[in-house]
């Protein structure tokens, strides 16, 4: 079984790619960045754009038919490293109780200047 889940994005079709993909038990979701209806959201607060993004991806895991227990690994991948401790906080608030692998990178740059935060999600369905 093969279920994709759609974000909505205009970058998907020429992209091609899913907010999340769902094989089996498994559930990946993409690089989730802080945009909503177009726009990016929290500009220059990398704590709001953190939660945000993993917010958006919590919802594509449940529409995929799991659930924030069945997270085992984050990727936050930030465009100044030295604002970790902002991202970890909106990590923390929602996955302290789960404590999934996670992963803090610092990236060049994303495709939007205004993006200051990415991440991704991985699951196993339990």
């Amino acid at each position: 079984m093969r279920k994709t889940i759609s974000s909505g994005s205009h970058l998907e079709e020429p992209i091609g790619f899913s907010r999340a993909c769902r094989v089996g038990n498994q559930i990946s979701v993409s690089g989730t960045a802080p945009i909503k209806n177009g726009e990016t959201v929290y500009i220059d607060d990398v704590y709001n754009q953190t939660k945000y993004c993993l917010e958006l991806s919590i919802g594509a895991i449940e529409e995929a038919g799991g659930n924030i227990s069945d997270v085992v690994r984050t990727r936050i991948m930030l465009t100044d490293i030295s604002q970790w401790e902002e991202a970890a906080k909106a990590h923390g608030e929602l996955f302290s109780a789960i404590r999934p692998a996670c992963t803090f990178v610092e990236v060049s740059r994303f495709i939007d200047e205004k993006w200051l935060v990415e991440t991704e999600i991985d699951c196993v369905v339990l």
